[in-house]
C-alpha cells in the first residue's frame, strides 16, 4: 500500500512504531499530488518547502517524546481559512495577494497538534457554490469521474481526499458544503453543531450558519480531527464553552445500535429524489435496522421553506460581510480614480458572477420597505425550522436522509441554472438554519458515482452521529471504495 492511500489513523501507527517518518509520508502526498493535481485541480496552492519543514519538525517532536494521533500527518486547508504566512484567497481574484499575518483558531489548533499543511484546497468563491465551479481560479474534477463535479463549496478537499492527495482535510459548512461534496466524492464529512468550532480566522460568508469542519477517509478519522477543532475560543464570541467528549472513544462503544432510535424524515423522499439515490439509501436504513436500531418515520413539516429562508439569510449576511472588500483595506485594488470609481471597479475585476448575485439578492432582502417582507420573514420561519427538529429530537435520537437528491453531475450542466444548482441542497440547508450537527458518510453508488447517507443529530450530539456513522461504516465496505485515478 502507498502511504498517501493510509487513513490517519493507520499513518499514525506506522509513525508510532517507527515504520515510517513524517518526512516520508508528507513526500509520499506531495508525489500523489504531482502526479494527479492537473486532473483533478484539487488545489489552490501547494507549499510543498513549508510542508517538508513542518513534516521535518514533527520527526524531531516525536524524536523527543511527543506523541499524539496528529503529529506528521499531512492534512489540506480550505483556503477560506487563513493560515500565517500562506496566501489565502477564499477562492477569489479581489483576495489574490493576500496573505494573513494570523493563523485561522482551527488552523492554530492543528499546527499545535503538529500535522503538515501540504496546501490550500479548491473553493467556490467565498464557499458561495455547490459544484466548486464558482472558483475565482479553476473548477474541481471529481475524482471517480472527470467529467464531474466535486460539489461544493468544499470540493477542493473532498477531492483532495478521495484522489488521495491529503490524508484529512478542512472544509467549511454554510449550507451544506462539506456533506455535500463528502457525498459526491465517496469521503466522510462532517458539520459540526453551530459554536462547536471556532470561526475565528474563517472568512466569512454567512455568520450565523458558517462552520468549519473535517473531512477525511473514515470516521475514526473525522472523529480524531474533530476532537481538535472542537472547543471554545475567547476570539469567538459564538464558540460554546461545553465540555468536548473523547469523540473517538465513543464511537467504539459497542458493534450494534440496539436502543439506538432513528427518524427518517418523510419530506426528504419525495419528487426530485433519483431513483438510484433513493434506493441506496432505503438499503443503508434497512442496515442500520438490522444492526438493531429502531426506525421511526418523523416529520419536519417546514422543509419546504428551508431553500427560500436560506438564501434569503445567508445572502443578506453575504452582502453585510463582503462590503469590507473595497479596494482600500486589503485584497484587490483598482484604481478608478475617486473613492466609489474605485470601490466599483475593485468589485467589478475582483468578484465572480455568483458572488455579485448573492450581494445583489443580500441587498436587495435588506434594502428599505423589503426587510421585513424578506428578511424578518425568513428569520420568523427559520423558528419554525428549528423547532421542528427540536420537536423530532424530542422522539429520536438521530435523524437520516440522502444527502444530496442526486450524484455529482456532468461539469457546466447546472452553472448557468443557478436554481437548480440551489436546489442540491435541499437536504442540507435545514440543519444549518436549525444550528445542529450532520455527517455524511459513503453508503453505495448510483449512476457509477458515490452516494452519502447523512445522519443529523440534535446540538452537540456529535459523538451519537459519529458512533452511528462508525458502526454502520465497520459493517460495509463502501468507504474502502476507491477512484480509479491514475
Amino acid at each position: 500500500m502507498e502511504l498517501y492511500s493510509l487513513t490517519i489513523h493507520a499513518a499514525q501507527d506506522k509513525l508510532r512504531r517507527g515504520e515510517i517518518t513524517s518526512v516520508e509520508l508528507t513526500g509520499s502526498v506531495l508525489e500523489r499530488i504531482a502526479t494527479v493535481e492537473e486532473k483533478v485541480g484539487a488545489y489552490i496552492s501547494v507549499q510543498k518547502e513549508l510542508a517538508l519543514q513542518m513534516a521535518r519538525l514533527a520527526d524531531e517532536r516525536r524524536a523527543s517524546g511527543e506523541d499524539n494521533p496528529l503529529l506528521g500527518i499531512p492534512l489540506g486547508i480550505k483556503d477560506a481559512i487563513v493560515t500565517q504566512g500562506v496566501p489565502t484567497t477564499a477562492g477569489s481574484r479581489i483576495l489574490g495577494n493576500y496573505v494573513p499575518p494570523f493563523d485561522a483558531t482551527t488552523v492554530a489548533r492543528l499546527r499545535e497538534a503538529g500535522a503538515v499543511f501540504v496546501g490550500k484546497t479548491n473553493t467556490d468563491e467565498f464557499t458561495m457554490g455547490s459544484s466548486t465551479e464558482h472558483s475565482g481560479f479553476h473548477p474541481t474534477r471529481n475524482p471517480w469521474n472527470l467529467s464531474r463535479v466535486p460539489g461544493g463549496s468544499s470540493g477542493g478537499s473532498a477531492a483532495a481526499i478521495a484522489a488521495d492527495e491529503a490524508l484529512g482535510a478542512l472544509g467549511t459548512d454554510t449550507g451544506g458544503s462539506i456533506r455535500q461534496p463528502a457525498s459526491f466524492c465517496g469521503v466522510v464529512g462532517v458539520k459540526p453543531t453551530y459554536g462547536r468550532v471556532s470561526r475565528y480566522g474563517l472568512i466569512a460568508h454567512g455568520s450565523s450558519l458558517d462552520q468549519i469542519g473535517p473531512l477525511a477517509k473514515d470516521v475514526e478519522d473525522a472523529a480524531i480531527l474533530l476532537s481538535y477543532l472542537a472547543g471554545y475560543d475567547r476570539r469567538d464570541s459564538t464558540t460554546l464553552n461545553a465540555p468536548v467528549p473523547n469523540y473517538v472513544a465513543d464511537i467504539k462503544q459497542g458493534d450494534n445500535l440496539k436502543g439506538l432510535k432513528v427518524g427518517v424524515p418523510q419530506e426528504y423522499f419525495v419528487g426530485g429524489l433519483e431513483a438510484g439515490v433513493k434506493t441506496v439509501i432505503r438499503a443503508a436504513i434497512d442496515k442500520l435496522a438490522e444492526l438493531g436500531a429502531e426506525i421511526v418515520e418523523v416529520s419536519l413539516p417546514n422543509t419546504r421553506y428551508g431553500i427560500p429562508v436560506y438564501y434569503i439569510i445567508s445572502t443578506a449576511e453575504a452582502s453585510a460581510n463582503l462590503s469590507r472588500y473595497d479596494g482600500v483595506r486589503y485584497g484587490l485594488r483598482e484604481d478608478g480614480g475617486d473613492m466609489w470609481e474605485t470601490f466599483r471597479q475593485t468589485r467589478k475585476v475582483g468578484l465572480g458572477a455568483e458572488v455579485k448575485r448573492r450581494i445583489m439578492l443580500g441587498t436587495y432582502a435588506l434594502s428599505a420597505g423589503y426587510y421585513d417582507a424578506y428578511y424578518l420573514k425568513a428569520q420568523q420561519v427559520r423558528t419554525l425550522l428549528r423547532q421542528d427538529f427540536e420537536q423530532a429530537f424530542a422522539t429520536v435520537d438521530v435523524m437520516v436522509s440522502p444527502t444530496a437528491p442526486d450524484v455529482a453531475f456532468e461539469i457546466g450542466s447546472k452553472v448557468d441554472d443557478p436554481l437548480q444548482m440551489y436546489l442540491t441542497d435541499i437536504f442540507t440547508v435545514t440543519l444549518n438554519l436549525a444550528g445542529g450537527c450532520g455527517i455524511a458518510v459513503p453508503c453505495g453508488f448510483a449512476d457509477e458515482m458515490p452516494v452519502g447517507l447523512q445522519i443529523i443529530g440534535p446540538a452537540l450530539g456529535e459523538s451519537v452521529i459519529l458512533r452511528t456513522a462508525y458502526v454502520y461504516e465497520q459493517t460495509t465496505e463502501w468507504h474502502q471504495q476507491k477512484p480509479a485515478l491514475l
